[in-house]
This record gives structure tokens, sequence and C-alpha cells, in this order.
């Protein structure tokens, strides 16, 4: 069976892809540092027929993340998708933002998902195949003053993905970025909207491959 793994699984984007995904057949691996809210998530797939499970991890702890993947790989065998869910949203200007927690920002919106590439890719490697999904957004590519922590770590997210694209492409793993445009409202449409984008980025064939994609 495919195995999904989503870091930093929350009520909006998170859920409803890691839905998505147990929908089109895979057991999924919910993971965050609120037990009793995955708990609750992971009961709602598994009421649906699906298999799921969840693990507590500390996206700004690199070893928490690393120990993670590893679990999941021993458990499991391998990780088919990982989708890289977790941001710090952190409303504070450049005057307001004191370094320490403009670091421990950063270990959440771009640092843990660095740490989670690095610790998935080689399996993937192994196998040429496997797509790695990360939740973008609009300060990345539009940055906002007010939220200048969030718009550093989402255009790094973007980079990160850009940079990695060809390289990984080559060796058989889809790494892509989804641009997601709007505040993020788990009763809208729009959780349910970006997860169908990151499926059709799973999804397509080798030679429509593509880096990110925009949502809307």
């Amino acid at each position: 069976m495919a195995v999904f793994l989503s870091i930093g699984t929350g009520p909006g984007i998170g859920l409803a892809t890691a839905e998505r995904f147990a929908e089109e057949g895979f057991d999924t691996v919910l993971a965050s540092r609120t037990p009793s809210r995955l708990a609750i998530y992971a009961e709602a797939i598994r009421k649906g027929g699906h298999a799921c499970e969840s693990r507590p991890v500390d996206v700004a702890d690199a070893q928490s993340v690393s120990s993670l993947v590893a679990g999941v790989l021993d458990h499991h065998g391998a990780i088919d998708v990982l989708h890289y869910n977790a941001a710090s949203l952190r409303r504070a200007g450049i005057a307001d933002q004191p370094a320490d927690s403009f670091v421990a920002d950063l270990s959440v919106n771009i640092a843990g998902a660095m740490v989670a590439i690095q610790a998935v890719s080689p399996s993937m490697f192994a196998r040429s195949r496997g797509t790695i999904l990360i939740t973008g957004g609009q300060f990345g590519q539009k940055p906002r003053p007010d939220y200048i922590s969030l718009s550093v770590g989402k255009s790094g997210l973007r980079t990160l993905v850009l940079g990695l694209f060809e390289t990984f492409k080559a060796k058989g793993v889809h790494i892509a970025i989804a641009n997601v445009a709007g505040p993020i409202d788990p009763a809208s449409d729009l959780p349910a909207g970006v997860a169908d984008c990151l499926w059709r980025l799973h999804s397509a064939p080798r030679d429509a491959w593509v880096a990110e994609a925009p949502y809307p």
C-alpha cells in the first residue's frame, strides 16, 4: 500500500490533503506537535474506511523531524508522498520581531522542510520514485512587511523547491510547491481545492511535472 506522510497536519489544508490521498488509496500518517488534535483528525479519516495513524513531531527540532521520517520508513518500508504543511503564522514586522523569535519561526517555516526532504529523499532516490509536496503561499512571491518571518519562510521554501526540482526529477522524484493565495479558513472550500491541486501535482505524468503551481 502506498504511504502518505503529512508533516504539520492542521484542520485545513493538512487534513484535507490527507483525506484526499486516503480516498485515492493511500495509507496516511499524520504528524504535528498536538497529539490530541491529531487523534481527532486520524479518527475522522478512519471513519471513512481508510487506514490512518498519527505521530508526534516538533518541526522546529531537526532531530524530531528526522526521527519521524525514520520511524515511518521503518514501519511502512517506504514513504511515497511527503507533504510539508507546517508554518508559524506570526504577525510581526521587522521593528517588533526579535532575532530569537525570527530564528524560531524560520525553523518551522523552512528548516523543518529541508530536514524532512533530507530524511526522505535517499529512500525515494533508491526506488527512483516519490513525491514531495510543499504548502507555499502568496507571501513567498509578494512578501508582507507585517508577516516578515512567514514571508521569508515561504520565499525560502519556494527557492528550495525551485533549486531542487531538476536534480530530483532526474532521480525520479517530483518535488513541487503549491502557492496558496488567500487566508486559510478550514470551513471554506479552499483546503479541499488545495488538496486537489496537490493531488494533480502528484498524479501528473513525468513529462508534465512542474516545480510550482498557483492556487487558485
